[in-house]
């Protein structure tokens, strides 16, 4: 979003105008669109301007009633991605931090949208709390987000009266399609120098265990694949540059430090700057903090330096359902991590010691790419997540931009005069990947989103636990802003 406005915003420095209309305004849809000359509404439209909330789910009563506990652990005051198994309501620790980037992001927000509507951030905050949307459209006006209410029948002679054309006069217009044939019809470079931008989106795993349609659309971060990819980039001499787009929750610690790993391999032999996306938080972090340069927007959240583990007790549950265990064993904890029964107090000594060390390396890795102290990290760490505007006051970050911004950086950095951006990794035809894919599982993923909505991650989560790496550097699997 954020990228997509500064866009918008450069290209009105060319002196050409924007006109914005829509029937309904949603609040991110809106905060694009407030960058406008003009900005038309539907007389029956709405704006959703409403401010920002975050609603985290919490399972703990829910798993209780079918016989599972949760045994966690953590290392990280602010770790919250455990607290919607083993708690009925946010911990003070996550209502602050949650309150803080809410606020932050909100703030941003208002400040743009003020810049671009010549209001203050009074008035846009009154018309928040006022639910414009329940409003008649008037109000919008009166509040000063909308400039004119018209019918979209009538928004292409709008259009003509300002570009001072005839009624009868045919309107140019330019679509998409034809924009993105123009661009790639621009003459290539002929330095052979490329600046690799790199895509990391997605949660962290060790390896893709299904085709991206099963997964509902959702890209993962296969650590095998993006390991493969930046070692041929660092092989690769006519790459001078790469940049890292990391838009990821994270994921699995141990994934996040073989592509760590892979990362400072790659640094020895190039320049390697990271551009964060929505999100670049956890294992995200992970993977960003030994770049050269790390570039994050105001809004970016990041940070969430803390590690986690979870392993669900189903002994009520078994019991419940009649099913009994019994093993015989050579050792001592050969029987380690059975759902069948509870950790004993040796075992949960040894996985909050594995998820200590965890945490000590995380903090060495960040500490070592950030040219700060263990101790420093440690303070702004504690699964603590921040805005890119945060982080840049606390040093976790560098600079505040976008993908454009990275590349400026990238460039630079590189010293070359003429290059070719080029755009990793190659992606699969929706053909190919159409024909990977077993289509009554895909079915049968579409109607359980369908009917689960947003708890269906959550559903995805515990229904494939067993594939989970014991360790996780991610913030909660169900963080949604609106």
């Amino acid at each position: 979003m954020e990228e997509i406005r500064q866009a918008l915003l450069d290209f009105k420095k060319s002196g050409k105008f924007i006109i914005a209309y829509a029937d309904t305004y949603t609040q991110g849809l809106y905060y694009l669109s407030s960058v406008a000359d003009k900005i038309l509404l539907n007389p029956k439209g709405m704006i959703e301007w409403k401010g920002l909330a975050a609603q985290p789910i919490f399972y703990k009563e829910l798993l209780e009633k079918i016989g599972v506990e949760m045994q966690v652990f953590k290392v990280g005051t602010y770790k919250s991605a455990v607290e919607p198994y083993i708690a009925t309501e946010m911990s003070n620790a996550n209502r602050e931090q949650i309150n803080v980037y809410l606020h932050s992001i909100w703030n941003h927000i208002l400040t743009e949208v003020a810049k671009s509507r010549q209001t203050d951030i009074k008035q846009l905050n009154q018309a928040a709390d006022q639910m414009l949307m329940f409003h008649p459209a008037e109000t919008c006006i009166q509040y000063g987000l909308v400039d004119t209410l018209i019918y979209k029948n009538d928004v292409r002679s709008f259009l003509k009266k300002q570009m001072e054309l005839e009624e009868d006069e045919n309107l140019p217009t330019l679509g998409l399609k034809a924009m993105i044939n123009l661009q790639q019809s621009q003459p290539k470079d002929k330095s052979g120098n490329i600046i690799a931008v790199y895509y990391a989106t997605g949660e962290i795993v060790d390896f893709a265990t299904e085709s991206p349609l099963l997964s509902n659309n959702e890209p993962v971060i296969n650590a095998n694949k993006v390991i493969s990819d930046l070692k041929k980039l660092k092989d690769d001499n006519d790459v001078k540059a790469v940049v890292l787009r990391v838009n990821s929750p994270g994921g699995s610690a141990y994934a996040s430090e073989q592509i760590w790993y892979a990362v400072s391999e790659l640094k020895k032999e190039k320049p390697v700057i990271v551009s964060m996306g929505d999100y670049a938080a956890s294992g995200g972090y992970y993977i960003s903090c030994n770049a050269d340069t790390i570039v994050a927007q105001p809004t970016t959240l990041t940070g969430s330096i803390g590690i986690f583990g979870m392993f669900p007790n189903t002994k009520r549950l078994t019991d419940k359902l009649g099913i009994n265990f019994d093993v015989v064993k050579t050792n001592t904890y050969a029987d380690f991590g059975s759902m069948g029964r509870g950790m004993n107090e040796g075992e949960k000594s040894l996985m909050q010691m594995y998820v200590n060390q965890g945490y000590d390396l995380f903090i060495t890795r960040c500490a070592n790419g950030r040219l700060m102290t263990k101790e420093a990290i440690d303070r702004v760490g504690q699964g603590r997540v921040w805005t890119g505007s945060n982080a840049l006051e606390l040093g976790l970050v560098d600079v505040l931009g976008g993908l454009d911004t990275a590349i400026e950086i990238a460039i630079r950095k590189a010293a070359v005069e003429g290059y070719t951006l080029v755009n990793y990794p190659k992606q699969s035809s929706f053909l190919s990947t159409l024909l990977e894919t077993d289509p009554s599982a895909y079915l049968s993923r579409k109607l359980l989103t369908g009917k689960a909505g947003e708890l269906y991650e959550t559903f995805q989560m515990l229904n494939h636990w067993d594939c989970y790496d014991p360790l996780q550097a991610r913030i909660p699997f169900d963080l949604n802003i609106q």
